[in-house]
Formats: C-alpha cells, structure tokens, sequence
C-alpha cells in the first residue's frame, strides 16, 4: 500500500495595510523586533484602514482596539498591530469593525486608525504584522516595498507538513 504524499501548497498573505514594508529587525520594539510575539513584517502605513487579509475568523480582539488577530481557514493566526506602544492610548484614535469570532471576508475593513493622531500624541505608526503560531510555519518568504492593501503579497507560507 502506497500513500500519496500530498504536498503542502504554498498560503499567500495579502497587505491588510497601504504603506511601506519595514524589517521586523528594524522596528523599535523588542517584543516584535526579536520575534517573540511571531515571525512577519511591520507596515509604516500611508492610511489609517486595516482589511482582512484573507477569508478567517477574529479570534481576539483588544479593549485599545489598536490590534486584531485573524484566523485563516488553513489555521494561520496573523497578528495585526497598529502603531508601537498604542495600547496606552486606551482607544483613543482607533475604531474596531468586527467582534470576536466574527467570519470576515478578505477585504472587509475590520480597524482603523487616525494616523495623524497617533503621531500628535508621539507614537509610531509603524504596524507589526506577523503570525502569533509560527510552530505550524516551515518555510516563510516575506516582501519588501511598497505594498497596497488586498493587491499586495506580503506573505507566502508553507505549513510543516503534519504526522497524520
């Protein structure tokens, strides 16, 4: 008896934010820039919506509304923070589209941000998105630029190959 080896396909993340990818490595917190928090890229954003980057699930959601986790249906748990530090904003600046284990279709605007205030009240709008469960990622590739939200890949994953 032969088994068929089914090969994992290749998961391509799309931008939930318009702006500029910067290396995690490079951002000013260390939570995100060691990767404890998870492996992806940040976004320096040009606007202040944030879309579901893939068809999923909110699987939590913050009373600062400044980030959300969405679940895709593969089970890749993407983190999206916005800004560094805004939780001390308590809120303020940030609306929240979507409630805890809301279906959201990529595209659906689920945060946004008023960037300029967040700058006026001194914090980086430069916003973390990585995946939270990288013990289920083999192989990530990450892009680089400029990335417009729903068009541009930021991220390819290919899951580890599961024992069952």
């Amino acid at each position: 008896m032969f088994k068929l080896l089914k090969k994992n396909k290749p998961i391509e993340i799309v931008s939930p934010i318009t702006g500029k990818i910067v290396p995690l490595e490079q951002i000013k917190d260390e939570g995100f820039s060691d990767k404890r928090l998870g492996d992806g890229v940040a976004i320096e954003p040009t606007d202040g919506k944030v879309i579901a980057p893939f068809d999923g699930e909110i699987t939590s959601t913050y009373k600062a509304n400044h980030c959300i986790v969405v679940r895709s249906k593969e089970g890749i748990e993407l983190l999206i923070h916005l800004g560094l530090d805004t939780i001390k904003l308590k809120g303020e600046g940030f609306t929240q589209h979507v409630a805890l284990m809301e279906k959201v279709q990529k595209g659906d605007v689920i945060l946004e941000a008023d960037l300029e205030l967040l700058k006026e009240k001194g914090k980086s709008i430069i916003s973390p998105v990585v995946i939270t469960n990288m013990g289920r990622v083999g192989t990530l590739e990450k892009a680089e630029g400029e990335v417009e939200k729903g068009v541009s890949k930021i991220m390819t994953v290919i899951l580890k190959k599961s024992k069952y």
